[in-house]
């Protein structure tokens, strides 16, 4: 291996060790930036629906997921439909209640207050801004295609998609307390955002959802998932100090 090889391999293999020995400064630093992108990204987008602006392109990539000869029809056989719905339940509010309660419960029994409390409010707050967000926006749904799923509330952001990605975030959070290796760190957050981006994926599929709405939710579950880290961070952090 040339020089310039080695000396790129032993930066590389200095900037992995410096993080492993500055977790407390990178993690907050990186939730941060999490926090501040998908809160511009949520904006972003709620400005370009308010006006119009992406009308055109949510219906381009909606009919993608559309027979080009009959758009009622989704791709692909019959079971994908079956498929997408048993999905898309991951981000719903029967799964993500029973998940939490079991979840909290779990925490309680093991005396682990503060988690237990960090998952409670994480998941509950979530929800009440996933609510407050589709009363004041009121976007209707989409009617180019009959519905595939049932819906009751208003379209903007996606609340499946919001609410996967805050649940599965704030469980990866709590995993990862556990564990210091940064291979098992990474892991778990990348299932939690894989997890997360393919629940959102079937509300488009199943003609419930805007792409926009969908973007929008992964935003917006993201920032509050990594602002939810952050207090609960600081106030770990005040309470050491404080002793």
């Amino acid at each position: 291996m040339s020089s310039h090889g080695n000396g790129l391999s032993r930066r590389l293999t200095g900037l992995v060790r410096g993080m492993k020995s500055r977790p407390q400064t990178v993690t907050p630093a990186v939730m941060l930036a999490i926090l501040a992108s998908g809160l511009y990204a949520f904006l972003a987008i709620a400005d370009e629906v308010a006006e119009g602006e992406i009308h055109a392109l949510d219906e381009q990539i909606f009919l993608a997921f559309r027979d080009p000869v009959d758009p009622s029809l989704p791709l692909g056989p019959e079971w994908m439909q079956e498929v997408a719905l048993e999905i898309t339940a991951l981000g719903g509010y029967p799964v993500i209640i029973l998940s939490l309660a079991v979840l909290t419960g779990f925490l309680l029994v093991t005396r682990r207050y503060g988690p237990a409390l960090y998952a409670g409010l994480s998941v509950t707050l979530g929800w009440l801004v996933s609510q407050f967000s589709k009363a004041y926006f009121a976007r209707p749904r989409p009617d180019l295609v009959e519905h595939l799923d049932k819906v009751h509330t208003a379209s903007f952001p996606s609340g499946h998609a919001m609410m996967s990605t805050v649940v599965f975030l704030t469980l990866s959070a709590l995993v990862i307390r556990f564990f210091d290796d940064m291979r098992v760190r990474i892991y778990v957050v990348v299932v939690a955002l894989l997890i997360s981006f393919i629940v959102g994926l079937t509300r488009i599929y199943l003609g419930v959802h805007w792409p926009s709405d969908v973007a929008a939710g992964w935003a917006l579950g993201g920032a509050w998932a990594s602002l939810t880290w952050l207090v609960s961070a600081a106030l770990q952090f005040w309470r050491k100090e404080g002793k």
